[in-house]
This record gives structure tokens, C-alpha cells and sequence, in this order.
């Protein structure tokens, strides 16, 4: 009787033979199958969502996958889970090669027949299934095909490698993939913190997901059934969290990143949540309705990283601007350009305790028109020093140092120090700047303005920790830290940011610019007719940037930048003076000199000439009314008031009309007159038109 053997003989030569060709085989067969598991490994990196972090390792972003659903970096699988998994999915997933015979012949029937075999598939062949997107489809060559592939998976991974890639690819409903996302969304939980009843939940959605997910009545139902197999009793609670797909985080950075598959962000999502809730809730505010949208910027200093970055109060909302980044929106900025006016004066020689006149002028401008600045309250304050002048934000002060600083040099340091793309030529704005008529959006405004906490050094903005150097803001590009000023001359700016009691005048001795800690320097600015309103501060570890109006340009009613961005800017900087962010660092005042002026102490540099520095913005003109060019209606009676900064005498075509600081002049008929001051030595000459009534 002859005996088969299983195992070739190998003492024989037939028996090497036959062992040489089987291991042949084994080893082709296991070649030939390696390229099929290689494209599921690659199959399954692919599938991963891109995602984004903040800088405490907080998800702030999925993307969909390929597939259209959320699927968050594997994890590893919780025993407790893969023992329920197995247990309802595939007994013997540690014992078969990929295919279970008895359920493969099933499958075949049923194909054959047209009738519907569930649960047919191993755990490996489903792995497949999701990995080449065969969910749905059935036939006999798709269950070819996943035979081969799974047979394939099996001889080059391990047994846990396929358990980890099924348990992070499985459909759990809702566009949720894998059990990471699954966790978040249906529990708000990492998957290590499910409770078996959580787990139980998820399980029994597997199968037919889209209509067994979480929540659902047929969920519920073979909850119910399957809960004794599967050792749970009590029903959990969903907690289902919206946030995997809610991208209010992200809305307003993701313009501004570049090829940022999966980063490492500098944005705090929890503050940006709570900066936002801040937003929200001011303007809901009925002082603030007359405003339906505004923006908030937050930088950690003195890095320039941006920790929230705000230009809507709900980007889910499909009201009005909503979903309009207006952090990024360029609108006329206001007063907040003040600041940088009034460095490049300090650069040619004035001083925060220069005087300069506040009195009603008439500018010319390219236009040939001429324009009188006025003041937010309408009043003239006679000479005033530049302290008082910046402190409450005076036009006609601002408009007079910009004409001393000069216009030409202001645009260099605009564009070619700070690196500022204006949104049309700065020459159309001439000495309009001054009076807030410049463009530029909320984040480059607070980037431009960290100079000053920063003691005139700009640095880049940094948004992916990982390259800080692809970030830019919309009108400035700064590829490279740069000094734009003299530290001292930075620290004489921010002495006057940071005085509330030189600024009662226009903005009280309380008001929402008032905050418990001392260290911190702030601007208002209202654009023309309250089209904006805006507010910008720091203190040497943050600077926060606040913007509210309308994304349609329609005015406020009468929302300064105090009353208006200011209040959101108050919550805001108190919310992270109680934070870590808050190092208490103190702004810096070295290099700078006290002086005693007039019993006022006042701040300058040690090499001052005070004598010169005081007075070199003096206005030497006689004449403050009427203006040079001025074309006045002539009116029967109608006088006119001659004003002059000394007592004067006047003079009409030579003729002699009177002296003192005032006059009344009646002009006996129109046409063009000549007026002239005289004054110890000194005289003015201007010309007015007196036109007749047309």
C-alpha cells in the first residue's frame, strides 16, 4: 500500500525536487503578491484626512478625504474594543488567510442567485473593500479582485497591522471614518475613553452604516438585540460634536497658508473660540446694532504669531457679510495712522512736548481744491503739544505734523521701511492720510503696528510653527525681520499711546481704553462718517486689533473707535492679561530723559536741544482766517472775520482797516482783494475772491 506524504521527502532527489518547487512557488507567489499589499498600505496613508493643529496639539481643521468623509490620523485600537469587534464581525480573524471558505461560497450564491448575503466579508476583505472604495458594488470579479488583495494583505502584514487598518478605515455613518473621528463625533471623546457601551454603539453600526449610525431608531433597535453578546446592559448618552467639521477655527486662516497638508498652527483655538464669543456678544449688543460686522487680531509678541485671527462673528451664518473674512478686507483706518505720523516727526527733531497750533486751516491739495480739517468735537485748542495732540487724536494737529514730517518721506517709510502695498498710489491720498482716508486691512494694520511694543523692529507674521518665513499679510510683505526706527524714538510714540490722563480731553477719565494693568499703550480711529471704527493695543506680550462696521460699507451711527471697537478690544485684552500670554512684561522707557516743561513732566532724549525741540513746529504764519485762495459769496452787509495769531494791524489793498487779534470787515463789492497782517517788523499777504451771487 503506498503512503502520501504531505512533506517531500528531501532525502531523495525527487523529494528536494518537489521542496525546491514548492518553495519556488511560495517565494513567486509571495513576490508576485507584495505590489497588491503595497498599494493597500499606500491606499490607506491616502485616505487619511489632512489636518490642521493649534499650537497645543488642539484639532482645529479636518479635511474631507478623497472619499468625501473625515477620517483623523490611526490610533491604536482599544482591546476592549477589538474583543466586541471580533466578536460580532469575524471569530476567526486570527485563524484564515484573508477569505473565510464557507462565507466565500455564500457570497458566491448569492451573487449568483441575486439574493442579498450579509456578513460574508472577513475583517481583511473589508479592509480591502474600503481602501478601493467597493462598498456598494457587487459582482463576481469585485469579489475576485478583494480575494486577491486580501490574500495579499495577509502574507505581508501582520495580523494587527490589518486589525488597526479596518478599525481606522470603517464607515461609522455621518461621513465619519475610522474610529478616531468616530469618537469625536458621535462621544467627543478620544477613542481609549469610550465606555463598552460607547464602543457597543459604534460596533453595531458597522454593516450598514449609513442607516445604523449612532442616533439613529435601527441603531437603537439592534443595540438592544446585540447588547448581550456583546456584554453591555445600559444604553450611553451621544454627545455629538460638530466641531470635526465646524471650520470656524479655520475660516479666516486658511487664506493665508500655503500647502499646509497637515500643520502645526501658532492660532489658540480655545482663545480664538472665546475672542469670537467676545465679538458675538458686543455686537449683539442694541448700542452696537447699527454694526453687523467686525474682526479681531491677536498676536503673541514679541514673535509676531498669530493666536487669533477673527473676521467674522459666525462664519456659519449666511446673513449679510458673515462669511466674508473682514480681517482682511482693506478699509480707511482712521486715526490708528497717527502713530506712524508721528515718529517720522520725531525722526526730524519735534518731540512730544513740541507745540504746534490747532486752529482751523485751509490745506491745498492736488486737486487744486483746498480742505479744513476739523477735529471730532469741532473746537480749536490754540497751541497744544504734540502730547496732547496725539493722546486725543486732533485732525488738525495730525494733518500739520505730516505737512512738517513731510508727505514724500511718509510714503518711503510706508512702503519702503514697512513694507506696505498701498491699495492705490499713496500720492492720491496726499495729506488726506492724516485724517484716516488710507486703506488697509485689520491684520497687516496690527502687524505694521507691532513695531512699537516691539521697539521699531518688524518681524514676519508666523501662522504654520513649521515655516514661519510662508506667512504674509495681504498688503505687506516683510520676508525678514528688519529695523524700521530708533528704539527711543519708538519709546517716545508709545509714551504717548500708553498716557490716559493726556488723552481725558477727548475720551474722559473712564472709558473702555482704561485696563487694571499699567503696561499697555492703545489707538483709536473712526473712519469719515463712521464708516469704521477701530482700535489697536498692546502691551510687550500681545498686541490685540479690533474692527467693527459693515462688510457693505453702509455708515454706523456715530460709533467712534472708543465706544465702538473699543469695548470689544477692553474683553479682549482682559481675557489674556488673566492668561498665560500675559508674562507681565513692562513696555520699555530706557534711553528716554524726564524733563520738568511748565511743571508738566514730559519725555525726550538726553542730546535735546529742548529750546529748539519745542518750538520747531511753530506755526511762523500771521493770518489764520481767511485763507490764501479762499472764494467767498458776496452779501450786501455781509462781514467777514479777519483772525490773526497776534495783535496785527490789517490792511485792505494797502489801505489800513485796524489792528488786534480780530476784525469784522464789510467788503463793498465782489472781486479780488489783497489782506496783509504787520506784526513787529514781520508781515503776511493772502488773496481772496469775493464772487456775486450767480
Amino acid at each position: 500500500m503506498r503512503t502520501w506524504r504531505f512533506i517531500p521527502d528531501v532525502s531523495t532527489k525527487t523529494g528536494r525536487g518537489v521542496a525546491y518547487c514548492l518553495l519556488f512557488l511560495l517565494l513567486a507567489a509571495y513576490g508576485a503578491t507584495y505590489p497588491a499589499a503595497a498599494h493597500m498600505r499606500s491606499r490607506y496613508q491616502e485616505l487619511v484626512s489632512d489636518t490642521q493643529y493649534d499650537r497645543d496639539g488642539e484639532l482645529i481643521r479636518v479635511l474631507p478625504n478623497g472619499k468625501g468623509y473625515y477620517l483623523l490620523p490611526p490610533v491604536e485600537t482599544p482591546p476592549a474594543f477589538e474583543t466586541m469587534l471580533l466578536r460580532k464581525e469575524d471569530q476567526l480573524f486570527y485563524y484564515h488567510l484573508g477569505f473565510n471558505p464557507l462565507r466565500m461560497l455564500r457570497a458566491v450564491g448569492s451573487i449568483a442567485t441575486g439574493k442579498r448575503a450579509g456578513g460574508s466579508s472577513t475583517l481583511t476583505e473589508q479592509v480591502v473593500k474600503n481602501l478601493l472604495g467597493n462598498e456598494t458594488e457587487r459582482s463576481l470579479g469585485r469579489k475576485v479582485k478583494e480575494l486577491i488583495f486580501a490574500v495579499s494583505l495577509e502574507l505581508h502584514a501582520s495580523k494587527k497591522e490589518i486589525l488597526s487598518m479596518y478599525v481606522n478605515t470603517a464607515y461609522f455613518g455621518k461621513k465619519v471614518e475610522g474610529l478616531a473621528a468616530a469618537a469625536q463625533f458621535y462621544f467627543s471623546k478620544e477613542p481609549h475613553e469610550l465606555s463598552p457601551e460607547e464602543m457597543a454603539k459604534l460596533i453595531v453600526a458597522l454593516g450598514a452604516p449609513s442607516d445604523r449610525y449612532p442616533g439613529s431608531e435601527q441603531n437603537d433597535r439592534l443595540y438592544r438585540l446585540f447588547a448581550g453578546a456583546l456584554g453591555v446592559k445600559e444604553t450611553p448618552q451621544l454627545s455629538v460634536n460638530a466641531s470635526l467639521r465646524d471650520q470656524r477655527s479655520f475660516f479666516e486662516v486658511s487664506e493665508l497658508l500655503d500647502d499646509c497638508a497637515s500643520c502645526t498652527l501658532t492660532i489658540d483655538r480655545k482663545l480664538t473660540e472665546d475672542v469670537r464669543s467676545i465679538l458675538a456678544r458686543h455686537l449683539a449688543k442694541p448700542s452696537l446694532e447699527s454694526a453687523k460686522d467686525g474682526a479681531v487680531v491677536v498676536l503673541k509678541l514679541p514673535q509676531n504669531e498669530i493666536l487669533a485671527l477673527i473676521g467674522s462673528p459666525d462664519p456659519n451664518s449666511r446673513i449679510g457679510g458673515r462669511q466674508l473674512n473682514m480681517a482682511l478686507e482693506p478699509r480707511p483706518v482712521g486715526s490708528t495712522i497717527k502713530p506712524f505720523i508721528y515718529l517720522l516727526a520725531f525722526e526730524k527733531g519735534a518731540r512730544p512736548y513740541s507745540v504746534v497750533r490747532d486752529e482751523e486751516y485751509a490745506y491745498r491739495i492736488g486737486t487744486g481744491f483746498a480742505f479744513y480739517p476739523k477735529n471730532y468735537d469741532g473746537a480749536f485748542r490754540g497751541d497744544v503739544t504734540l502730547r496732547t495732540a496725539l493722546a486725543n487724536s486732533l485732525n488738525v494737529p495730525a494733518v500739520k505734523v505730516l505737512e512738517f514730517a513731510g508727505t514724500e518721506d511718509f510714503y518711503d517709510l510706508l512702503e519702503r521701511r514697512l513694507g506696505f502695498a498701498p491699495y492705490q498710489p499713496l500720492e492720491r491720498y496726499e495729506l488726506g492720510i492724516a485724517l484716516g482716508a488710507l486703506e488697509m486691512d485689520l491684520l497687516t494694520l496690527s502687524h505694521l503696528f507691532s513695531i512699537f511694543p516691539n521697539d521699531g523692529e518688524l518681524l514676519p507674521l508666523t501662522l504654520d510653527k513649521n515655516r514661519p518665513e510662508t506667512t504674509r499679510s495681504p498688503m505687506a510683505t516683510v520676508p525678514e525681520e528688519r529695523r524700521v526706527a530708533d528704539p527711543r524714538l519708538i519709546r517716545l510714540v508709545t509714551s504717548i499711546l500708553r498716557d490716559r490722563d493726556s488723552g481725558v480731553d477727548q475720551f474722559g477719565q473712564r472709558s473702555s481704553l482704561h485696563l487694571p494693568s499699567g503696561s499697555y499703550a492703545v489707538k483709536t480711529g473712526t473712519s469719515r462718517d463712521y464708516h469704521d471704527s477701530w482700535t489697536v493695543g498692546f502691551t510687550p506680550d500681545f498686541l490685540v486689533g479690533v474692527w467693527i462696521g459693515n462688510s457693505d460699507n453702509t455708515p454706523m451711527q456715530e460709533l467712534s473707535g472708543a465706544s465702538g471697537a473699543g469695548a470689544i478690544w477692553h474683553d479682549v485684552m482682559a481675557l489674556l492679561l488673566a492668561s498665560p500670554y500675559n508674562r507681565q512684561s513692562e513696555l520699555s522707557q530706557e534711553g528716554l530723559m524726564e524733563y520738568d516743561i511748565e511743571g508738566t513732566v514730559e519725555y525726550g532724549l538726553p542730546e535735546d536741544d529742548r529750546e529748539v525741540a519745542r518750538n520747531i513746529m511753530r506755526d511762523a504764519r500771521l493770518i489764520s482766517n481767511p485763507h490764501d485762495g479762499d472764494a467767498i459769496l458776496f452779501e450786501p452787509k455781509a462781514r467777514i472775520p479777519f483772525r490773526s495769531r497776534v495783535a496785527a494791524k490789517w490792511y485792505i489793498d494797502g489801505a489800513y482797516l485796524g489792528s488786534g487779534e480780530e476784525l469784522l470787515w464789510q467788503p463793498p463789492k465782489p472781486g479780488r482783494y489783497t489782506i496783509e497782517a504787520r506784526y513787529s517788523g514781520t508781515s503776511e499777504r493772502i488773496s481772496i475772491v469775493l464772487e456775486s451771487e450767480r
